[in-house]
C-alpha cells in the first residue's frame, strides 16, 4: 500500500467530520435565530412602505431573520415557524381593512391555528396608516391586539403606545422620516422581546 493509497481512508473521515459539524452548526442557527413575520394589506404602498420601515428595526437586533408578506400570501407555516407576528393595516371606516380582518378570521377558517392556541406566547405588534390625524388608526391597532390576545399572544408597543402609525391624507402625504422611524422602533423592540422569550433575558 502507498501512501497515497493508506491516507484516503482518513482523509474521507476528516471531509464528513467537517460537513456533519457545517450541518449542525446550520441547524443550530435556524433553531437560535429569531424569525418575525410582517404580514400588511397595502393599496396605495403607504402601509407597505411602513412594512419595510418595520422590516428594518427588525434586523437590526442580531440573529434575526424577516418574512415581509402580505396577508393573502401568508400560509400556515409561515405562522408556526414564526416568534413573532407584526400585522399592518390601513385604516377603513375607523377599524382594519376587510383583508385583515379576514386574515385573523382565517386563523380559525383556513389556518387552523386558533382551536389549539398553536400562536400560544408567541410575540405580536400592530402598526397603521390613515388619511387624517383622528380617523382610527388607534382603534385599527387594537384591533389587531384583540385578536392577538384572543390567541394567548404575547403583544407589545414601539414606536407609539399601540405601534406604530403613519398620517398620510393630504395634509402629510406619503410617509415621512418620523413615520419610518417609529415603524423601525417597532420592529426593533418585538424583536427584542421575541429574542428574550426565545432564549431569555441576557445577563
Amino acid at each position: 500500500m502507498n501512501r497515497r493509497e493508506f491516507l484516503k481512508p482518513g482523509i474521507a473521515v476528516v471531509a464528513t467530520v467537517l460537513l456533519l459539524a457545517g450541518s449542525s452548526t446550520q441547524a443550530a442557527d435556524s433553531v437560535s435565530s429569531v424569525t418575525v413575520l410582517i404580514a400588511y394589506h397595502s393599496v396605495t404602498g403607504n402601509t407597505e412602505k411602513m412594512a419595510q420601515g418595520v422590516a428594518e428595526g427588525v434586523k437590526a437586533v442580531s440573529g434575526t431573520q424577516v418574512v415581509l408578506k402580505r396577508v393573502s400570501e401568508v400560509a400556515t407555516d409561515d405562522l408556526l415557524s414564526a416568534d413573532a407576528v407584526i400585522v399592518g393595516s390601513p385604516v377603513y371606516f375607523g377599524n382594519v381593512s376587510g383583508e385583515v380582518k379576514t386574515f385573523f378570521d382565517n386563523w380559525l377558517l383556513k389556518f387552523g391555528v386558533f382551536r389549539d392556541f398553536k400562536m400560544r406566547n408567541k410575540v405580536g405588534g400592530a402598526f397603521a396608516t390613515g388619511a387624517a390625524v383622528s380617523n382610527g388608526k388607534e382603534l385599527a391597532m387594537l384591533a389587531i391586539l384583540e385578536a392577538m390576545l384572543v390567541n394567548q399572544m404575547i403583544v407589545t408597543g414601539g414606536g407609539g403606545a399601540f405601534g406604530a402609525s403613519a398620517t398620510t391624507g393630504p395634509d402629510s402625504p406619503g410617509i415621512d422620516e418620523k413615520e419610518l422611524a417609529a415603524a423601525r422602533d417597532l420592529g426593533k423592540r418585538v424583536a427584542e422581546v421575541a429574542a428574550i422569550t426565545k432564549h431569555g433575558s441576557p445577563k
